[in-house]
């Protein structure tokens, strides 16, 4: 069983709140808008990391971080990227791989709007974290974890961390 924190869209924000839920997961999954790479490095030095590069992301965080990150996590597929949209409006970039080939997780960021949803037509759970950062239009900063045991994706929770402000 792995504990996941999934976060996005930091716009170079890190602070202890961040870090008190980083510690308490066995990987930390970032949907991309690091800002500042001093917060992915606070990230590693504490759990393992996977993470995508966002539209306001540098150079130096594209050459660190890919676009879209596919793996396997215990038996669940995984697909990260920034923009990747919702069910029924995916980004065409994304939507001719996620019809040929949906994995059973896609997340994404970019919107600062914290949404989870089963996509019925490709059978997989579709997850956006809202925004852990302070920049952006958001009210509230969220993150989003859970549990990933063999093929089961369980016990998610929404983490309030606060108000943008």
């Amino acid at each position: 069983m792995k504990k996941i924190l999934l976060l996005s869209d930091t716009h170079s924000h890190i602070d202890d709140t961040i870090l008190k839920y980083v510690r308490m997961a066995d990987e930390v999954w970032h949907a991309g808008d690091i800002g500042d790479l001093s917060v992915t490095d606070a990230i590693k030095k504490e759990k393992p990391l996977r993470a995508v590069y966002g539209n306001i992301d540098s150079n130096e965080a594209r050459l660190e971080f890919p676009l879209n990150n596919r793996f396997f996590c215990e038996g669940v597929d995984v697909w990260i990227t920034h923009i990747g949209g919702y069910p029924g409006k995916y980004n065409q970039a994304v939507r001719s791989e996620l019809q040929a080939n949906p994995p059973k997780l896609f997340i994404c960021g970019h919107s600062h709007i914290l949404k989870v949803q089963f996509d019925q037509k490709l059978g997989l759970l579709h997850m956006n974290p809202g925004a852990a950062g302070v920049s952006g239009f958001h009210q509230v900063r969220t993150m989003l974890r859970f549990e990933i045991e063999g093929d089961k994706i369980q016990n998610l929770e929404v983490i309030e961390i606060g108000k943008r402000g």
